[in-house]
């Protein structure tokens, strides 16, 4: 009898009532209890104890720790009883499921009127992926949204009973096709397979094959996103597939290292002939960590999932996790849900790394093509935007990297190209020995542009057709973009603010290196207006510009800029704050919310690395000088990316110069977006330039959350840099070092 006595024991303490998730917080914060103390004496993470405490998550305490989760509560609550104006009933949070026997009547789902324009357009553009799916390169493959049909909802849903009075965190929930949000998080436990949406809703899949969890996905789960753009397409959508999951749909948790080095399973595994047999067809690319999965076109409609698979790499710790302390590994479903579907709400649905995302949403929300009608027939035609990159152009030998087909036969394989014969625009890379009078500051205290490469791209004027060769030394006009060769060695920078301005201090705005540009050299358009702009003249011996121009990234910017700033709001940080209070909202955000950080942290790679793959390179892919799958793209613009990098280099030293005017100070470090500056005092408060009001001097570097404002990233001492210059000879940067948070600066 002891048994069944244990048995009924354990089955009582794994429905522990537990108080509301805000009421948990505040007994813990009551006692005084840090989330790290919780964490460790209930032996679970510190991301866990977080979301069991965050209404955001849904996420519930398991057995064995739910018991002692209970107890810990109830002991606290007796200490500290809720204020009896403000007390909310002890209620057991677990997930109670919502059983629907029998499957509800069909609900019709009608395309929007507004929408039916756009849906002709994403139809003629579909690059013959209605009938055979294209390779899969960094753009995907053509979408259109699904037409008016009768759908089904799932007979099987289950969602936690907080979830009425939750607010939907998805834009896409109005659209009654994607009810149930971008993605699901694929998990298997005890034989039963469910998916993980957003909003704490669980569905049961009743799939038992994966050819059968496709169709399940297309025509009951309702998961994608509405288009971004009147004229885009719809997000497919996006199932994680967890390790359990795998093994329950007969796929590897890991690959072999031949699969790896393919970056596919064999065409030979049996899942891959299933999906064969079922008469679904993957891309060129095979069965990946990022794979889509299509069905047959219903009329003209694309039917198309996307397969996660973060066990085979889909998801790089490098870009969506926190590498120091890796958190998606042990994340729950739903955990993983709230944070891949946080990002796609505020982002997009995600498409591949962040890097891949970023380029997707330049096309989303600037599409090349639009639906015409035409008088005449009434039927619908391709049309090009103005406003987008539509066609594939011929490239400029000055602006392609060393192993492209265009420099095949022009240099030797080995040939350091010269800054007259490549166009050289990268971020700073920048040290200097410190003065005596530096020497005799306490502090080196390093601050940190915000989402540098959004910022430049915001505003910014870039080329939309193809490169015009100006030569017999054209006249510089700083409207047209491109790439200049010009002599800017005569450039005196003391000239622009005299004596009272130490130029050999501060880095040259013309070159990564900071050094002075010694003769003729290839420049952006940015780099060159930059110096007509301090006044000096430049006599351009040739060029290759853009006519036909626009602020092609400038929606790309705003959406990054809304997403970065409502998560640091999440997040406790605000854009009203005044210095000292960001300051101290900075120090307290990385204790807030485990997830949200990780969002954060993807949505500046994503803006990093869309710049990036602007300009992305071989990567072994192919021998030197044959052509590689990025060169079919549109969006292979080397000259826009050059335009990007070549404004966050010009911000920056305008910002320097005007600084160093003000208040004398100098920096003694730059690491593409991060600078270091010699400080009396630990907090850049310590050094920065602001009026007898208190303001920040106009012009300078401001604190705040705004992309192209500035954060504090870290402090060292002075004599700790001295001994890094001693032990490493000077062959580093020790921007790239000072980092009180090792997150810090991570995908920007």
């Amino acid at each position: 009898m002891s048994e069944l006595f244990d048995a009924v024991d354990a089955l009582v303490a794994s429905r522990s009532p537990l108080p509301p998730p805000e009421e948990r917080k505040r007994l813990r914060q009551a006692h005084g209890l840090t989330l790290d103390e919780v964490a460790a004496a209930l032996k679970v993470r510190r991301a866990t104890v977080s979301g069991w405490e965050s209404s955001k998550t849904r996420t519930e305490p398991r057995p064995p720790e739910r018991e002692a989760y209970a107890r810990l509560l109830e002991k606290l609550a007796e200490l500290y009883p809720a204020p009896t104006d403000t007390a909310t009933p002890t209620q057991d949070t677990a997930p109670v499921p919502e059983t629907f026997t029998g499957a509800p009547a069909p609900t019709e789902v009608r395309t929007p009127p507004s929408s039916q324009a756009s849906d002709a357009a994403a139809t003629i553009t579909e690059e013959n992926t209605q009938t055979r799916p294209a390779a899969d390169t960094v753009t995907a493959p053509a979408a259109a949204s699904r037409p008016a049909r009768t759908a089904r909802t799932s007979p099987t849903s289950r969602r936690p009973s907080a979830k009425k009075a939750a607010k939907k965190t998805t834009a896409d929930t109005a659209d009654p096709r994607f009810e149930n949000g971008p993605l699901a998080v694929v998990d298997c436990e005890d034989g039963a397979v469910s998916a993980y949406c957003v909003d704490g809703l669980v569905l049961d899949v009743p799939a038992k094959s994966l050819p059968a969890l496709v169709d399940w996905t297309l025509t009951e789960a309702k998961l994608g996103q509405a288009r971004l753009h009147r004229n885009g397409r719809d997000a497919d959508p996006v199932l994680l597939i967890t390790p359990a999951a795998l093994e329950r749909y007969g796929l590897p948790t890991e690959l072999s290292q031949e699969e790896r080095r393919a970056g596919r399973l064999k065409d030979s595994h049996k899942v891959v002939k299933q999906i064969g047999k079922a008469g679904l067809q993957l891309t060129q690319r095979g069965f990946g960590a990022w794979t889509r999965v299509f069905r047959e076109p219903e009329g003209s409609k694309r039917r198309c999932v996307q397969l996660c698979i973060p066990a085979w790499g889909a998801l790089p710790v490098d870009e969506w996790d926190n590498k120091n302390d890796p958190q998606l590994p042990t994340m729950h479903g739903a955990d993983l849900a709230r944070f891949l579907g946080t990002y796609a709400d505020r982002v997009m649905t995600p498409r591949g790394t962040t890097a891949v995302t970023g380029l997707e949403l330049m096309t989303a929300l600037r599409p090349p093509t639009r639906a015409e009608k035409d008088p005449a027939t009434g039927a619908f035609k391709p049309a090009f935007n103005d406003d987008a990159l539509t066609r594939l152009y011929d490239v400029v030998e000055c602006e392609v990297p060393d192993e492209h087909p265009k420099l095949k036969g022009k240099f030797a394989r080995h040939h350091q190209r010269t800054p007259a014969e490549m166009l050289m625009e990268e971020p700073y890379n920048w040290c200097r020995q410190l003065t005596d009078d530096e020497c005799m500051q306490p502090y080196l205290v390093a601050i940190d542009v915000n989402m540098a490469f959004a910022a430049a791209a915001n505003g910014l004027t870039v080329g939309l057709n193809g490169p015009t060769h100006l030569t017999g030394n054209p006249k510089f006009d700083s409207s047209l973009p491109g790439s200049w060769l010009v002599d800017l060695s005569h450039v005196d920078l003391a000239r622009v603010f005299g004596r009272t301005v130490d130029v050999d201090r501060l880095p040259s705005p013309f070159t990564p290196s900071g050094e002075h540009p010694t003769g003729p050299a290839w420049y952006a358009t940015p780099t060159v207006a930059y110096a007509v702009e301090l006044g000096f003249d430049v006599a351009p011996i040739e060029a290759h510009v853009r006519t036909q121009t626009g602020r092609y990234l400038d929606p790309w910017y705003k959406r990054l800029r809304d997403a970065y700033v409502a998560t640091m709001a999440d997040l406790g940080v605000t854009t009203d704050m005044g210095s000292q209070e960001f300051l101290d909202a900075m120090a307290r955000s990385k204790d807030v919310d485990p997830t949200l950080a990780l969002v954060l942290k993807a949505i500046k790679a994503t803006a990093k690395g869309g710049i990036g793959k602007l300009r992305q390179r071989n990567r072994g892919q192919v021998p030197y000088y044959e052509p590689w799958p990025a060169l079919e793209r549109k969006t292979w613009r080397p000259d826009i990316r050059a335009a990007v990098l070549a404004t966050v280099r010009v911000s920056m030293h305008r910002k320097m110069m005007k600084t160093a005017a003000t208040a004398d100070v100098y920096p003694v470090a730059i690491g593409t977006d991060a600078l270091v500056y010699p400080s009396p005092g630990p907090s850049p408060l310590d050094f920065l330039p602001y009026t007898d009001e208190g303001k920040p001097v106009p012009g300078t570097f401001r604190l705040g959350v705004s992309p192209g404002m500035v954060k504090h990233q870290g402090t060292q001492t002075v004599l700790w840099a001295e001994e890094q210059f001693e032990t490493q000879g000077g062959v580093f940067n020790v921007a790239n070092l000072i980092k009180n948070d090792p997150t810090a600066g991570e995908g920007e």
